[in-house]
């Protein structure tokens, strides 16, 4: 049976659970009253799509409430056990890997380094990372006593422009890891244990970012924004639907400089080049900073902020212009002050063109570099952004700092198969029927095999 709009009675159903599902997950616990005007739909029909989601276990009763004059209205919520995902982040140092219940309580979890040494692309060598992804996926698994057939899907945040492909899923294209077309899907499932059924959704990192700041953290009220990912290089995610999906934009390889410093991806003049923590570290070290032998960026970057805010050291953000004293009355390193400044301009003059281009009600910034530099450096950033950017636009867009911590990734991985869950009105993906191929065809290849 078809509706007016060409959408099946099935379709209007699925929308009508998915409805009740994303409201009572955001904005519940909720009483079958309220839920009529959060969603739109009538009491008959919020009445039965409760009616069917508390049979199959997806919602429960979590308490009541007194109304006005009459009995105590019984408040629902998505039951946290009735569904588990994983999320993963394919990180800089490392890959992490949590398992989640449907309230976001972390059931187990696991890392596993990458090299901390050497060539980039020999870090990310993807049977190295394919491993590490099965070996933790099946560690969170046993840890939590949980059945695979339990997971909703496992979502994976990567660094690299992700395509999907009929005949191979996902394939990542990560350029600056030396990944070059890599069939990332393909390889987890010849590789990992899990049923057939089980999705896999691979986005790229500033996307899971987005994902989770949006419906969790900074983001959670705006009707549009810009999630900047910065940690050894940069990317950002474009939300313009605060429920929907975000856009990944390879904005760190966004030309800042003609003919300038080489990228690693290869080009010259992108902002990575010059505002990633990478690049930050290496432009110190060639002005004659001194960070500590062997360490790696993280530690690095603290060095590098003792060093320019001596007054604050051990803290993971910094404030005084170049030479001058900090609070303690102890002058900064004026090497380490200019080339923060010459990475807040360059960071800055690259959050302009996201105002210019995209006009958001706000811009996050994230990652563990952005977070570990902290809100005094994002202040100087926030000033050069405003000073590059149309004013009207410019005069409207918040600059802030995320909220979830450096572990965002993870947690707007673990987000993706959540998505794609309520999408779907709370049901499994459905296997596609096996349909023969036309006889020609079958005629064809028996013609050529002979």
């Amino acid at each position: 049976m078809h509706a007016k709009s060409g959408r099946t009675v099935r379709d209007l159903r699925r929308e009508n659970r998915t409805a009740v599902l994303r409201r009572l997950y955001f904005d519940g616990p909720m009483s079958r009253l309220a839920l009529g005007p959060a969603t739109g739909l009538s009491s008959g029909s919020i009445s039965n799509v409760v009616a069917e989601l508390v049979a199959e276990g997806l919602v429960e009763e979590a308490g009541s409430v007194d109304s006005a004059g009459g009995r105590p209205r019984t408040l629902l919520r998505i039951a946290p056990d009735s569904g588990c995902m994983i999320g993963v982040d394919v990180g800089e140092t490392r890959v992490r890997i949590e398992l989640f219940d449907l309230a976001l309580t972390e059931l187990a979890r696991t890392e596993r380094p990458l090299a901390p040494s050497g060539p980039r692309t020999a870090r990310y060598e993807v049977a190295v990372v394919v491993d590490h992804l099965r070996d933790g996926i099946a560690e969170v698994l046993r840890t939590a006593g949980v059945p695979a057939e339990r997971l909703l899907g496992v979502g994976i945040g990567v660094p690299g422009i992700v395509e999907r492909t009929a005949e191979r899923g996902a394939v990542v294209h990560g350029q600056t890891i030396g990944w070059d077309a890599v069939p990332l899907e393909r390889l987890l499932r010849e590789k990992v244990a899990l049923p057939a059924e089980v999705p896999y959704r691979i986005e790229n990192g500033a996307k899971t970012l987005g994902q989770a700041e949006m419906w969790f953290g900074a983001g959670r009220g705006a009707g549009s924004a810009v999630v900047v990912l910065f940690g050894s290089g940069v990317g950002a995610c474009v939300v313009t639907d605060p429920l929907g999906p975000g856009q990944a934009l390879e904005w760190g390889h966004l030309t800042v400089r003609v003919r300038g410093r080489r990228c690693r991806c290869g080009a010259q003049g992108c902002l990575e080049a010059y505002a990633g923590a990478e690049a930050l570290l290496a432009r110190w070290r060639e002005a004659g900073g001194e960070p500590p032998a062997g360490a790696d960026e993280e530690t690095a970057l603290t060095a590098m902020l003792a060093a320019a805010y001596p007054a604050d050291a051990g803290a993971a953000a910094g404030g005084g212009g170049q030479g001058e004293a900090g609070p303690g009355g102890v002058a900064g390193d004026p090497v380490a002050l200019a080339v923060l400044d010459e990475t807040a301009e360059y960071l800055g003059a690259g959050l302009a063109d996201l105002i210019n281009l995209f006009q958001p009600e706000r811009i996050l910034v994230g990652g563990w570099a952005g977070l570990q530099l902290g809100s005094r450096f994002l202040e100087p950033v926030a000033a050069y952004a405003r000073a590059y950017a149309l004013r009207h636009p410019g005069g409207r867009t918040e600059i802030a700092l995320g909220t979830l911590g450096p572990e965002a990734v993870t947690v707007g991985a673990g987000l993706l198969p959540l998505v794609d869950f309520f999408a779907l009105g709370g049901r499994r993906p459905e296997r596609a029927p096996s349909v023969p191929a036309p006889a020609w065809q079958t005629a064809l290849r028996d013609r050529v095999s002979t």
